[in-house]
C-alpha cells in the first residue's frame, strides 16, 4: 500500500507544472514633465524599451537614467496618463525604429511611423527592418576617404566650400538667413546629378512649425524630389522626448540606405532645437548642469550622431551617408558652447553672414570663415579647373573693399581686382530653389573667373547669366554634355566655350 502510495506521489510531482510566471516589473514614485522615476527594474538596460501600464491603455518609455536605486524614464507618448504607482516593464528591447524603402515620399514622426495621413508604410508587419535607434559608428577599416562630390546645385558652395558624399559640413547662421534653403536646394538638386546615383535624401526637422514643414514637403513635391526623400518631423508641438530621438531615427533610416550599398543625405535641421531638448529631459531627469546649462554629455550626444556619416569602402558595400546639420547662432555668435561643439565634430562649416544677407548678397556665405576640410578632392576636375582662382579672387576683394571706401585714387591693378570681385559677387547670387546642375555652373564660372564678363554693368550679369545659358542650350549643346559626362573641361570644349562667350557678348 506504501508503495503505491509513493508511485503516486511520484507522478503527481513528474506531471506538476507551475503556474508562476516571472516577469521584469517596477512601479512609478515619481512623474514630471514629460519623465518618471522608478523603482525595481534591476536589471533594465540602457536605451532599453519599457512599457507603462496606464488607464487610457500602455505608453511606451526608454530608460535613459540608470542610477543605484532608481531608473529615469522619459516617456515617448502621452505623459499626462502616467500617473504614481503604474507598473512598468521591461521589453528587453533596445529601442528601435522600422526602415525600409518603403518610406520614401513619406513624412514620418520620431518613432518612424506614418504622419502624413496616408495610412500605414509597412503592408505587414514582416515588411522592413529593425534598425536600432543608436548604433555604433562605422570604424577605420570599413572607410574609404570621401571621392565624390555631392553637388549642392548652389555655385558658391560646389566651387569654394565643396562637398564630398560621406562628409559632414555644418551650416551655420544667425536665425532667417537662409540655412534651410541650402539645404532644401541641395536635396532638389540630386536629380540634377547626372552620371551619379540619386542619393535617398532624409530631412529631419526638430522643434520646426508644422507650417514650415509643410511648405517644405510642398515644395519638395512641387519639385519632384519627394520620389527619393523622407521626412521625419518632430515640430515644435511634439514632446521633448520626440525631439531629441528625430535625428537619431533620421540617422537609422540613412545607415539602412547605405548598407544597401546606395548613397544618402541626412540633414539635421536643427541641432540647436535638439540640444534645447536633451537639455530639458537631463534637467528633469536631474543630471547636473554643465555650460550654458546643458549636461555634460552634449558633445558626446552630437559626437554620436554625427560619426555614424561614412563613405564605406568597397569591400564594406560602397554605400556612403552624407550629413548637413544645422546650427542656429545668436547675433552670430559662433563660440557659444553648441556652435564650437559642432564644428569640432564636423568636416567644415558653411557660414552665413547677416551683413552680406541684408546686402542682398543670397546665399549670404562668408568665403572667409567657410571651409570644407575634404576639398578638392569632393569636386570635378572641371570645376577644380574653373574654381581654382575663385576663391582667391573673392578673399583678395573683401580685404581691399575695407581699405578702399576710405580712399580716393587707386591704381589700375588695384581698381581691376575691386571689379573682379564685384562681378563674382553678382555672379554667385542665386534665387532658393533653384539649383543649378554643376555642368551649367562650371560654364558660367569660366566666364567670370576668366575676365569675361568685367565689362559688362553689374545690374546686368544675372541677364548676361540668363542669355548666356540659353544661348548655350540652343546652339552649343554638345559643351555641357561633354563637361558633365567627362567631368573635365577638355581643350577643345573650353576653345569652344570662349566662342560662344564671345558671341553672346556680341549679342
Amino acid at each position: 500500500m506504501s508503495k503505491e502510495i509513493i508511485e503516486k506521489i511520484k507522478q503527481e510531482i513528474s506531471g506538476f507544472k507551475s503556474e508562476i510566471k516571472t516577469e521584469r516589473v517596477g512601479k512609478v514614485f515619481e512623474v514630471g514633465d514629460g519623465v518618471c522615476r522608478m523603482w525595481g527594474l534591476s536589471s533594465v538596460m540602457a536605451q532599453e524599451m519599457v512599457e507603462i501600464e496606464t488607464d487610457g491603455g500602455g505608453v511606451n518609455g526608454i530608460a535613459l537614467n540608470l542610477e543605484e536605486d532608481s531608473v529615469g524614464v522619459v516617456i515617448l507618448g502621452d505623459f499626462l496618463k502616467v500617473k504614481e504607482g503604474n507598473i512598468v516593464r521591461g521589453t528587453g528591447r533596445v529601442l528601435s525604429v522600422r526602415v525600409g524603402k518603403e518610406m520614401v515620399g513619406r513624412v514620418v514622426n520620431a518613432l518612424g511611423e506614418p504622419a502624413d495621413g496616408r495610412g500605414p508604410i509597412f503592408a505587414s508587419e514582416k515588411d522592413g527592418k529593425f534598425y536600432p535607434v543608436e548604433k555604433i559608428a562605422p570604424g577605420v577599416i570599413t572607410r574609404e576617404s570621401v571621392n565624390t562630390p555631392l553637388h549642392t546645385g548652389i555655385k558658391a558652395i560646389d566651387a569654394m566650400i565643396p562637398i564630398g558624399r560621406g562628409q559632414r559640413e555644418l551650416i551655420i547662421g544667425d536665425r532667417q538667413i537662409g540655412k534651410s534653403a541650402i539645404a532644401i536646394d541641395a536635396i532638389v538638386n540630386q536629380q540634377n546629378d547626372t552620371g551619379r546615383r540619386t542619393p535617398f535624401c532624409i530631412y529631419v526637422a526638430v522643434g520646426q512649425r508644422d507650417s514650415k514643414v509643410a511648405k517644405i514637403v510642398a515644395e519638395l513635391e512641387k519639385k519632384g524630389a519627394m520620389k527619393y526623400t523622407v521626412v521625419v518631423a518632430a515640430s515644435a508641438s511634439s514632446p521633448a522626448s520626440l525631439q531629441y530621438l528625430a535625428p537619431f531615427t533620421g540617422a537609422a533610416i540613412g545607415e539602412f540606405f547605405m548598407d544597401q550599398g546606395e548613397d544618402a543625405l541626412v540633414i539635421y535641421d536643427d541641432l540647436t532645437k535638439h540640444a534645447n531638448a536633451y537639455r530639458q529631459i537631463s534637467l528633469l531627469l536631474r543630471r547636473p548642469p554643465g555650460r550654458e546649462a546643458f549636461p555634460g554629455d552634449i558633445f558626446y550626444l552630437h559626437s554620436r550622431l554625427l560619426e555614424r556619416a561614412a563613405k564605406l569602402s568597397k569591400e564594406y558595400g560602397g554605400g556612403s551617408l552624407t550629413a548637413l546639420p544645422i546650427i542656429e547662432t545668436q547675433l552670430g555668435d559662433v563660440s557659444a558652447y553648441i556652435p564650437t561643439n559642432v564644428i569640432s565634430i564636423t568636416d567644415g562649416q558653411i557660414y552665413l553672414e547677416p551683413d552680406l544677407f541684408y546686402q542682398g548678397v543670397r546665399p549670404a556665405v562668408n568665403v572667409g570663415l567657410s571651409v570644407s576640410r575634404v576639398g578638392s578632392a569632393a569636386q570635378t576636375q572641371a570645376m577644380k579647373k574653373v574654381a581654382g582662382r575663385l576663391r582667391l579672387d573673392l578673399a583678395q576683394f573683401r580685404e581691399l573693399q575695407a581699405f578702399v571706401q576710405f580712399a580716393t585714387d587707386l591704381d589700375e591693378a588695384t581698381k581691376k581686382r575691386i571689379v573682379r570681385g564685384q562681378v563674382l559677387t553678382e555672379l554667385l547670387k542665386q534665387n532658393d530653389f533653384e539649383p543649378m546642375p554643376f555642368e551649367r555652373q562650371v560654364v558660367v564660372l569660366y566666364a567670370g573667373v576668366n575676365g569675361y564678363l568685367d565689362g559688362i554693368e553689374l545690374p546686368e550679369i544675372q541677364n548676361f547669366q540668363k542669355k548666356f545659358l540659353d544661348y548655350i542650350d540652343k546652339m552649343h549643346k554638345g559643351i555641357l554634355e561633354a563637361i558633365a559626362k567627362s567631368g573635365e573641361l577638355a581643350v577643345d570644349v573650353e576653345e569652344k566655350l570662349k566662342r560662344a562667350i564671345e558671341e553672346t557678348r556680341k549679342m
